[in-house]
């Protein structure tokens, strides 16, 4: 029998040309419904037109659009940091995807630290949108970095703290791990701590994306496209639409790994351990993927004030409750209910 002998670094760049695969095509269907979804939540037609059936060829015409645009860099911008910027965005999103579990033994690199690397390789998009704003030469696109930059660094904090807490309940900061210690009912365990902790990293996951209400730094009425303002073509595809739309796939599947069972059966029944566990993480990030695209149309823009204030008067202060209410549960809770 053939027998393929590969190295550690060999497997690992095969598994890191699987997911640079993988990604691009679940980013656009996550792009495609979110085309659909929106269109029916706001009884839009257009997104049903192109191509005939139901618009299938709608996000194919949009990708379109962009490779045939002019790829344009302002004369006065610093050509190599403007250059750089989109990259710095784009492979913090790739790079996230190697340590989630899509099952038990499905994940591209289980770490004893997981969760510590998942937060810390996604903060590092914040720097690329600073790249892009201070290198276009734009006012616009510095106010809307500088925008980005200050709810990001506000809204990482609630989500560093929740995560903290899913990870305390465990007891260990492998997401694997952190699967295997959640028990039915998942996110309502324990009581009030769990389902307030999901809420908490759930918003402060919305506001990370700079999706709507939380769009301050991309406020087309206000700052055009915000950091982003001078891209035009492929970069600005691998700028904003890309990283948006992986991200919130990524943010959904981090939320299912944390509180919701990840690739656990949704309910303790045995004829449904039979169903292979990536199903049961494809169907939650789905569920929470589509309650990201309901959020998008339904609520109206944040203040600039107003999001700030949300952040730090709000979402921090009850993280840190969380953290102290995680701490005596472990503590001190019988170990029957544990």
């Amino acid at each position: 029998m053939f027998e393929l002998n590969l190295s550690d670094w060999q497997i690992l760049l095969v598994k890191l040309g699987l997911v640079l695969a993988i990604v691009p095509a679940i980013t656009l269907v996550a792009g495609y419904a979110e085309h659909k979804v929106m269109a029916h939540l706001q009884h839009r037609l257009g997104p049903m037109y192109p191509g005939g059936f139901h618009g299938w060829a709608t996000l194919l015409a949009d990708g379109l659009k962009f490779i045939y645009k002019e790829d344009i860099i302002p004369a006065a911008a610093d050509r190599k940091v403007f250059s750089l910027a989109p990259l710095a965005i784009f492979v913090p999103t790739v790079l996230t995807v190697l340590v989630l579990p899509l099952d038990e033994t499905l994940v591209v690199e289980e770490l004893d630290l997981g969760l510590f690397y998942l937060l810390a390789v996604s903060s590092i998009s914040t720097i690329g949108m600073l790249m892009a704003g201070w290198s276009s030469s734009n006012k616009y696109a510095l106010i809307g970095a500088l925008r980005a930059a200050a709810q990001l660094i506000a809204y990482e904090l609630p989500i560093v703290l929740s995560a903290a807490v899913a990870a305390m309940l465990a007891g260990t900061l492998s997401l694997n791990g952190i699967v295997e210690a959640q028990e039915w009912p998942f996110v309502l365990w324990p009581p009030g701590i769990g389902l307030i902790a999901f809420l908490v990293f759930f918003g402060a996951g919305v506001a990370e994306l700079t999706r709507p209400p939380f769009d301050m730094p991309v406020a087309e009425s206000e700052i055009i496209t915000g950091a982003f303002t001078e891209y035009s073509g492929m970069r600005f595809i691998f700028s904003t639409f890309f990283p948006e739309v992986a991200n919130m796939v990524i943010i959904s599947g981090v939320a299912t790994t944390l509180f919701l069972g990840g690739y656990q059966p949704i309910v303790p029944l045995g004829f449904l351990d039979a169903v292979p566990g990536l199903v049961w993480f494809t169907l939650k990030t789905a569920f929470m993927v589509f309650m990201l695209l309901w959020i998008r149309p339904t609520f109206p823009r944040l203040r600039e004030d107003q999001l700030q204030k949300f952040a730090w008067k709000f979402l921090i202060p009850t993280s840190l409750v969380l953290i102290l209410a995680a701490g005596a549960w472990v503590l001190y809770a019988p170990e029957g209910l544990k």
